[in-house]
């Protein structure tokens, strides 16, 4: 039993900069005060290490001649290092010797890649630059890596010639071309009508009739890899683009044969495999809207989101299995009380379940539509601010908003690999996720708009079967989140295999750890790593790297494309532009792609509701802790909110309280509190408890925090877990009786930090 022990926590808000800077970057320059300096290293201290002493001779030979011709401490040190030197073979104590010996004394934001212009020039960007560099620009364009910022201002400052080249670039058709690429529109008699102008006015389109498109792609391309767990031996499965374009057809005539009226609603609730890619591209084709639903989800979860968007049928499967392991999925759905149901079998041709009246299998939908098999079918043009894909991210207020996807929110997704992740006609695009969240939809607009495969593994991401499959599709850009790669590094579970097809690696989600990247980026001979943050309300990324700039291990090197940010200071109006600082972040209110309306909320409420202007436009409410450092480098710091990130899915702290407050007697109340770990990573789930008077002294805080995680995996998500629950004898509290979480969370985290100076 562990023994009840009271917290008293003095609510201030003088921790924040201590917290959330200095001591992160104290806790670095310790990290590399343990490593000698290069010049210092000697064969012995490689060898230590546990390599062959042989080996480590030669090594030692190799490294004094980088010395000798960079220097000891330089960035091209580290960069004939990590290019020449090291390996995934080697064990990761010589690449972190290496690492931070020849950074030792760098100071923040040590660059772990450097672009070199001859791989410049070959990207997307870069060659747009070559070709175009100077008609953007004018005479102060160089080349791409020294003008990659200038660009991005470019992109920001003049949208029309910006977004008219990407759409061109990627190849994108409208059915009727738009009347203009921005239309700025705020006010009417002094009543702001949409901050974020109109995109695109007068265009019709149809994202997934882009997707099949033979717009620089052949019908014999491969458009989906997959394989399925358990079968790692079996050759990769693929799909052309004749295939898919056929089974994308009869998908959507058999939608049709339900006689739903025109842009109805269609749930997806399953794994994210070629079915569900076949069927998300059909729903749209044909004029529908896809519902998103994370299939982690309970049936409580699934039901809010069917009532919210008014779903008119839903596309399951009957069970998701995971090795020997099988997880009910349809049940699922029947609990929730969805509408009509098509299941697909999630082995072999036949269902396993017993279907509920009404409901319908694959094999029986499909038939339906027979007679108009290998029959084209005629895509449904719509105006661009149709929706195409109502997606969910949790609101503060318990309820997730609901958030509809426009006809262009694909092409930003799209645009921002084309631009940042640099993906290309040829690329193979894994990274593992679900429909039910926006990195979904974006990784099959992202690959197939830009002519790139998707690469999809039907089983867990964190076993040796996907490192394999890695391999075998030989994949080019591999998207991740930190708790994925901290369990391939514990595990060591891609010790190996080959991932030197990989050009570049990208991550989102939550918030990176500089040892594990270190680690993931030796894995493929030292490839970048394009951190990504964005939103479901943006459609992609908001602020990100490229392959044209130095990328610095967990941080972002850039705005992306099309996006500007500004940092509030403590007055709430922007700092000075490049000036470094912490605060919360604002977006400018221009952004392709971006919402407009939620379907359960006030979006201007949400987004735009007093917030300071910058030249006479309103700036957009984000809500994450952004820094910007003196090196031009952004680190993210959590939510300004209360709204956490857990294992990557956001969620609100009422929705876990609600719960949390229910699931045992002795508790009188609770507050959920996200908290960053100490050496960084994605935040774990705390509560904070006040417990009834009689029940102060004999609480088992061990089984509290069993029945919590019992309470919130059954009735949220499965994938949570409460890490600790620190009892109070009161929460700290606003004269308006409102909760003050963010100062339980800076409290928690210094707690933490204090515990191990």
């Amino acid at each position: 039993m562990y023994m009840y022990q009271e917290v008293y926590l003095v609510p201030t808000l003088s921790y924040l900069y201590l917290v959330v800077v200095l001591l992160p970057s104290i806790f670095f320059s310790f990290r590399r005060m343990a490593f000698k300096s290069l010049d210092s290293v000697t064969s012995s201290d490689i060898a230590a290490l546990g390599i062959e002493p042989q080996l480590a001779h030669s090594l030692h030979g190799r490294l004094a001649e980088i010395v000798s011709n960079h220097g000891s401490a330089t960035p091209h040190t580290w960069r004939c290092i990590s290019s020449h030197l090291l390996s995934p073979d080697l064990p990761f104590s010589l690449h972190q010797m290496l690492y931070y010996g020849c950074y030792k004394d760098f100071g923040p934001d040590p660059p772990a890649w450097i672009p070199d212009a001859e791989n410049a020039i070959s990207t997307n960007v870069g060659k747009l630059l070559e070709k175009r560099g100077k008609e953007f620009l004018g005479v102060k364009y160089k080349d791409p890596i020294s003008n990659f910022s200038d660009f991005q201002e470019f992109s920001v400052t003049n949208p029309e010639v910006y977004w008219r080249t990407i759409l061109d670039e990627m190849n994108i058709s409208f059915s009727k071309p738009p009347e203009c690429i921005l239309r700025e529109n705020f006010s009417r008699d002094g009543q702001i009508l949409n901050p974020g102008g109109e995109w695109l006015p007068g265009a019709f389109i149809n994202p997934a009739k882009n997707c099949l498109d033979l717009n620089c792609k052949s019908l014999d391309d491969t458009m989906i890899l997959w394989r399925d767990e358990g079968k790692d031996d079996l050759p990769v499965n693929k799909m052309t683009l004749k295939e898919l374009r056929s089974e994308v057809w009869l998908v959507a005539y058999a939608l049709k044969e339900l006689e739903l009226e025109g842009g109805s609603a269609i749930a997806i609730d399953m794994p994210m495999n070629v079915h569900s890619v076949v069927i998300y591209l059909a729903i749209v084709l044909a004029g529908y809207v896809v519902v998103s639903i994370a299939d982690s989800f309970a049936a409580p979860e699934i039901s809010t989101r069917l009532k919210i968007s008014k779903a008119k049928a839903i596309f399951t499967q009957d069970l998701i299995v995971r090795g020997e392991k099988t997880i009910p999925l349809y049940s699922r759905i029947v609990e929730a009380q969805s509408p009509l149901a098509i299941v697909i079998p999630s082995k072999g041709f036949s269902v396993s379940a017993q279907l509920r009246h009404g409901d319908v299998s694959w094999h029986d939908f499909l038939n339906r539509a027979n007679k108009f098999k290998n029959y084209e079918f005629a895509a449904v043009e719509q105006p661009i601010d149709a929706y195409t894909n109502i997606l969910f991210s949790s609101g503060t207020t318990g309820e997730p908003k609901a958030i509809p996807w426009t006809q262009a929110t694909p092409f930003k997704a799209a645009a921002d690999a084309w631009c940042h992740m640099d993906i290309q006609k040829g690329d193979v695009v894994a990274w593992p996720t679900n429909l039910g969240w926006m990195m979904g939809p974006w990784l099959v607009y992202a690959s197939l708009l830009n002519g790139a495969s998707i690469a999809l593994y039907n089983g867990s991401p964190l076993g040796s079967g996907f490192a394999k499959f890695v391999q075998d599709a030989k994949v080019t850009m591999l998207g991740v989140i930190p708790s994925i790669v901290r369990t391939w590094k514990s595990t060591n579970c891609v010790a190996g295999y080959d991932w030197s097809t990989i050009r570049c690696f990208s991550s989102t989600g939550e918030a990176s750890n500089i040892d594990e990247y270190l680690w993931l980026m030796g894995r493929a001979y030292y490839k970048p790593v394009i951190e990504y943050c964005g939103g479901t309300e943006i459609g992609g990324g908001f602020v990100t790297g490229s392959l044209l700039q130095a990328q610095s291990l967990a941080a972002f090197s850039t705005p992306a494309m099309g996006c500007s940010l500004f940092i509030l200071g403590s007055d709430g109006y922007p700092i000075p532009k490049h000036k470094p600082g912490i605060g919360e972040l604002a977006l400018g209110p221009l952004m392709f792609g971006a919402s407009k309306t939620l379907l359960n909320a006030d979006h201007y409420d949400v987004y735009f509701k007093r917030m300071p202007s910058l030249n006479g436009k309103v700036l957009r409410r984000h809500g994450d802790m952004f820094e910007l450092t003196s090196k031009g480098y952004y680190h993210a710091h959590g939510r300004a909110d209360d709204t956490m990130n857990l294992g990557g899915i956001k969620v609100s702290s009422v929705e876990i309280e609600r719960i949390c407050n229910e699931a045992d007697e002795k508790v009188l109340e609770t507050a959920a509190i996200g908290v960053p770990p100490l050496a960084g990573g994605p935040e774990q789930l705390v509560i904070a408890v006040v417990l009834k008077n009689s029940d102060r002294t004999t609480v088992d805080l061990n089984q509290l925090r069993l029945s919590f995680n019992s309470a919130v995996q059954k009735k949220l998500n499965p994938l949570f877990r409460v890490s600790r629950v620190v009892p109070l004898s009161s929460l700290p509290r606003t004269a308006t009786n409102k909760v003050m979480r963010r100062i339980l969370r800076q409290q928690f985290t210094q707690l933490d930090k204090s515990s191990k100076i």
